[in-house]
Formats: structure tokens, sequence, C-alpha cells
């Protein structure tokens, strides 16, 4: 039998009153030694499980089996001082996130493997076996998946119907703001008439979409087949993962600029001659936050300009050759500048929109690099629709904000 798209599930999660000292930034978005810092003097950091190498001699190496091991350790003894706790039987969780004057309001819950393994749940990236493998290597560690897989849907009316009801009717159990300056509230929903109804909303859908998570849910469905393969019960907590999903509309995707560290050997005029070529270029008097599609900032000697692509060179028809990352690749960084591989490339770097058009410059201005970058964001329909072609998007294409917080959930495989 198929499991259901979406399902309610016995979380562990923070004691009342407890989420705040708990909460931590996703593991992906810390460094070692950021992460060693932001966890300092707080014994109960959910950091001391997703970056265990903290706890560990500086130096040591964040894949070795003792990091795994100590993650496994920190989790058992934040359960045994009570700090984390399992609920008593399976439910969703209304959980919203303000950021600014910017609100979104999802569900947390656990996603089916099959229905991932069958492409309704769509991905959009490659994966990277190394990290695959480090995701599966904590799951099993741990026997939990503690990192959510953010998630999009499209259409789903009666989810956005009990989310309201669940969020008009009173104060969240959780609500706290993180010093990512994201506050969180969560609602737990175990009313069973309200978890069907939102059992059978994601069932009447056509896909999920996988925003942020592409290696979590990737290390899920292979720790699936290794336990099932091994004759673990087709229906254990194995064959899901943790997810949280929020409507398509209010998700905030900012774009993922880029910087390049010289110019391929071009004099500055033959670079800005070469650029005329493809772009129309026109000299701005202020940074260039690109407010649509097709259009660019490029930063370059000490001042901006404005570029407006071609329409010639749009292919409207190939979802990932339309997206600004691609025109931005495919008529500029590979022809002009040489960059054909930009995985691998070691000149060209990439700074989240969060960090703002001043960091562009200033990484220009301190001739660390020759010239900067700025995109408009990806839309989510562009996103949704190289995922539904079956094609990927080239690497940094999306930026989430906000973030989800590790910790306040977490799914136990039982």
């Amino acid at each position: 039998m198929t499991p259901p798209l979406f399902a309610p599930f016995a979380a562990l999660r923070p004691a009342p009153g407890r989420a705040a000292e708990v909460a931590a930034p996703p593991y992906d978005v810390l460094d070692t030694a950021e992460a060693r810092a932001r966890a300092a003097g707080r014994p109960y950091s959910f950091l001391h499980i997703s970056k265990p190498e903290i706890d560990l001699p500086e130096g040591t190496d964040p894949y070795a089996a003792l990091v795994y091991a100590k993650a496994a350790d920190n989790l058992a003894r934040m359960v045994r001082a009570g700090v984390l706790v399992r609920e008593a039987a399976p439910c969703f969780y209304a959980w919203r996130m303000t950021m600014g004057a910017h609100v979104q309001t999802g569900l947390a819950g656990v996603a089916a493997v099959a229905h991932y393994d069958a492409n309704r749940i769509r991905r959009h990236e490659f994966t990277r076996p190394d990290k695959e493998d480090d995701r599966v290597r904590q799951i099993e560690a741990l026997n939990a998946q503690t990192g959510p897989v953010l998630l999009a849907w499209d259409e789903a009316a009666d989810a956005d119907a009990v989310l309201a009801e669940v969020t008009g009717a009173g104060a969240p159990e959780v609500d706290f703001g993180a010093d990512t300056g994201v506050r969180h509230g969560l609602w737990r929903i175990a009313d069973s008439s309200r978890v069907q109804r939102l059992v059978r909303a994601f069932e009447a859908t056509r896909a999920l979409y996988i925003a942020d998570g592409h290696h979590r849910s990737a290390a899920a469905s292979r720790v699936a087949a290794r336990r099932r393969a091994a004759g673990g019960a087709p229906v254990a907590s194995h064959e899901s993962f943790l997810a949280v999903a929020f409507p398509q509309r209010e998700m905030r995707i900012l774009s993922y600029n880029r910087v390049v560290a010289d110019l391929n050997g071009l004099a500055p005029g033959a670079f800005m001659d070469a650029v005329a070529r493809r772009f129309t270029v026109t000299p701005a008097q202020a940074p260039v936050e690109p407010d649509r599609p097709a259009t660019f900032g490029l930063y370059f000697g000490g001042r901006w300009y404005r570029l407006a692509i071609h329409e010639a060179c749009i292919a409207h028809a190939d979802p990932v050759a339309r997206l600004d990352v691609s025109l931005l690749a495919d008529h500029l960084l590979a022809p002009v500048l040489g960059i054909g591989d930009p995985r691998r490339d070691a000149r060209i770097d990439f700074v989240g929109g969060i960090r703002g058009l001043g960091e562009l410059q200033a990484r220009v201005d301190a001739g660390a690099m020759a010239c900067a970058f700025s995109l408009h964001p990806t839309r989510m329909s562009d996103l949704m629709a190289v995922a539904d072609a079956g094609q990927v998007m080239p690497p940094k294409s999306t930026w989430f904000e906000p973030k989800l917080a590790d910790g306040l959930l977490s799914h136990l495989l039982d």
C-alpha cells in the first residue's frame, strides 16, 4: 500500500519553555568555527548535535566516526536531561516564520520516501555523494532525522484553510525570536479531524517541490532502502523524512550574486566591449538591484552598470536556459570570462543576497575580486518548471530566507 504523501509524526521536541535555548541555524549554513562560537555557553544548543565536532579538539575531521558518535551522545544527554521530549502521539505542526515584514506559515510533518523515489516530491539540484554520505552517517548514528527538508506546495486549498483555523485560534505553543533574526511560532495539530483534512489535502496535490534539503532527502531515501533490504517493515518510520512544507506563494527567494577574481586576461576596455555585444550597458549612479528578470547589475572599475540582455539571447521555451543564472553564465561568464564550470572554477564565488550589494562592492574595492554581478531572484514558478521538466538548476540559483531552525522538531526512526 502506498503511504500518504505527507503525514503526522510523533516528534522529539524541546520541553515547554526550552525551545529558544535548543534552536539552532541549519547545520549547513555555519562552519565549525562559527558553530563553536554560537554554541559557547549554550550546553543545550542543537549545534552540539548538528555540528558535534565543536565538542571535540580543534582540527578534528568533521567526518570522522567519533564525530557522529559524539552527536549521538549529545542527543541522548539532552533527552536524559528532559530538554528534549517525545510526543505521545503523531501530530502535525503549523510553523510560522517571521523575518522583518515577511511572514510565511507552513506545515511540519513527514513526507513519504516512496513519493520522493517516484518523483512526486520533485528535486531541482544535483547532490554530491560525499554530502549524502555525511547525512546518511548522521541519520544512522542518531537513529533520527534532525534537519527538516524545506518543501513547497502549489495548490492545497484545505491545507491553507486548516492552517488559518489553527493559527487564528490562539497563541502558538512555541514563540521566540532566534539569533538569526527570525521569529518562529509553532502550533500543535493533534485533532483527528484536522489531521485527516491535511492528509487528504496533500493527497490531492500533484506534487511537492524540494526548495532546500536535497542531500537530507536523498540520504533519507538511502537509509530507507538499506533498512528495507535488511528486512525493515514497509510502514516503518524510516520510510518517511522530516519536512516542513509552505505554500509556494509565501516563500521568498533572495538573489544569489556572483563575484569573479579576474577578467580572463582581457583589458578593461576589451571586457566592457565584450559585455556590450550581448547586453545593453547603462551606467548607474547607485548600486544596481535588478527589479525584473533578464537584467543584471555589474560593479567594475569603481562604478555600477545596469545590464539588459538582448532579447535574441533568451531561450524562452527552455526552463533552465531562460533562468537569469543561466543567461549570465551562458552569455557572459563562460564566453567572456572563461568560467565554463562554476561548480569547480575557483575564480568565481557566490554571495547570498542577504549579505547585500555592499558586500559585492567591498570585495571588488578590496582587490580580492575584479568584478561583481547582482541578479534578480529566481522565481518559485521557474524552480517548479525546472523540477516538473525533470531538469536541474545551475549551482547557487536560490537563496531561501527565512531559514528553518534545527532542533525544534526531530523525527525518530523507531
